[in-house]
């Protein structure tokens, strides 16, 4: 048993990894292809573009995996079924189960392979390549009505509820033009703190810069009294410098715990959760789409000859591949769209081609 594991772990590994660098060197090209409108301005060169192009690898591997190792299983157990070697493997003692079961064992390393790049190389690396890109345009890009967030406070006269407003985050960590509106229990507004920039600790303390605090009387006609000047202001609060990036940072740029304390900061302070939440079910599920593909890979090598040649049985594995990745898309919007539990719209895809591959398995195995 050891010899037959060996050989299809060789095979298997051998085809996954060439399609894995196959389409990494495509997608290579085509990142390289969307950054050549930018080389030349801004102070961005073909080094760079060439440096964030490289670091968006990680994301690509995470993203391919399962797709790379369904493809690269399906030419693998196809070549040994054409050459008869997988029958000569059956004859042998390898029975269904056996096959599924070394195939899960391959398959566990594969996830933890794919968890590995995912929730610690890829966030980095996406985050570095996001940075590098703000560094030549001197700023993060929020949007054009920047970012907004929540923050909650308890105090002597009661809990205080804080909107804040950035308009610019930079590559060092800062922020500016910030507007801090701050409103009482009952929702009066009460204070509105303005300021062109500001540091943010690692702990939550915001350091402002000339800034301008509005103080508003909070009668039956709120009124302005009066604005008060300093230099320097600093304003205590929970939105730290990873909750910042979280909201004003790409998706790709957040582990599967940075997902989820987002998610609760969100839903402490009742803000809408559900699309963070979407997402931090399809990271936390998506490493086991791998076991799926070798399931659903697995029913080829009992294909014979004249079901076909590996290279039509490689090009349906293609296609089975990319309606993965198209159902998990849309999945994610539709579930987004009807409100769905966030678990089940981020496991649906999994689950069916889990139960298409035990199908086609039992049909191929029993029947033929």
């Amino acid at each position: 048993m050891r010899t037959v594991r060996r050989l299809l772990y060789r095979e298997v590994l051998g085809a996954t990894l060439f399609v894995a660098l196959a389409f990494l060197g495509l997608f290579f090209f085509f990142d390289l292809v969307g950054e050549l409108d930018d080389i030349g301005k801004s102070g961005w060169g073909i080094g760079r573009a060439l440096l964030k192009c490289v670091l968006l690898l990680p994301g690509h591997v995470y993203e391919l995996l399962p797709i790379a190792v369904l493809i690269g299983a399906i030419y693998a157990l196809s070549r040994l079924a054409q050459s008869s070697e997988y029958t000569i493997l059956r004859t042998g003692g390898l029975g269904p189960q056996r096959a599924l079961g070394l195939l899960t064992s391959l398959g566990i390393g594969f996830v933890l392979v794919t968890f590995l790049v995912g929730d610690f190389v890829a966030p980095w690396s996406e985050r570095e390549a996001t940075l590098l890109q703000a560094q030549a345009r001197g700023r993060v890009d929020v949007g054009r009505n920047g970012a907004w967030l929540r923050d909650s406070q308890k105090a002597a006269q009661g809990e205080r509820r804080f909107t804040v407003h950035l308009g610019e985050m930079r590559p060092d960590g800062s922020v500016a033009r910030i507007r801090i509106y701050e409103f009482g229990e009952e929702g009066q507004l009460l204070h509105r703190t303005s300021a062109p920039q500001a540091r943010v600790a690692s702990d939550g303390t915001w350091t402002l810069q000339d800034a301008v605090v509005s103080h508003w009387n909070p009668d039956n006609t709120p009124r302005l009294e009066q604005d008060q000047r300093h230099p320097t202001l600093v304003w205590r609060s929970g939105l730290t410098p990873a909750v910042l990036a979280a909201a004003v940072l790409p998706l790709d740029t957040m582990s599967t715990v940075a997902l989820y304390r987002y998610m609760n900061h969100l839903s402490d302070h009742e803000q809408a959760a559900q699309r963070y939440e979407i997402q931090f079910w399809k990271r936390a599920l998506y490493p086991f789409a791998c076991l799926v593909m070798l399931a659903l890979a697995l029913p080829f090598a009992y294909l014979h000859g004249r079901s076909g040649g590996v290279s039509l049985k490689v090009f349906g594995g293609i296609m089975l591949g990319i309606s993965f990745v198209l159902l998990n898309n849309v999945m994610g919007h539709l579930g987004l769209l009807r409100n769905w539990t966030p678990w089940v719209a981020a496991s649906i895809p999994s689950a069916v081609y889990l139960m298409l591959s035990l199908a086609a398995f039992s049909w191929l195995v029993r029947y033929r």
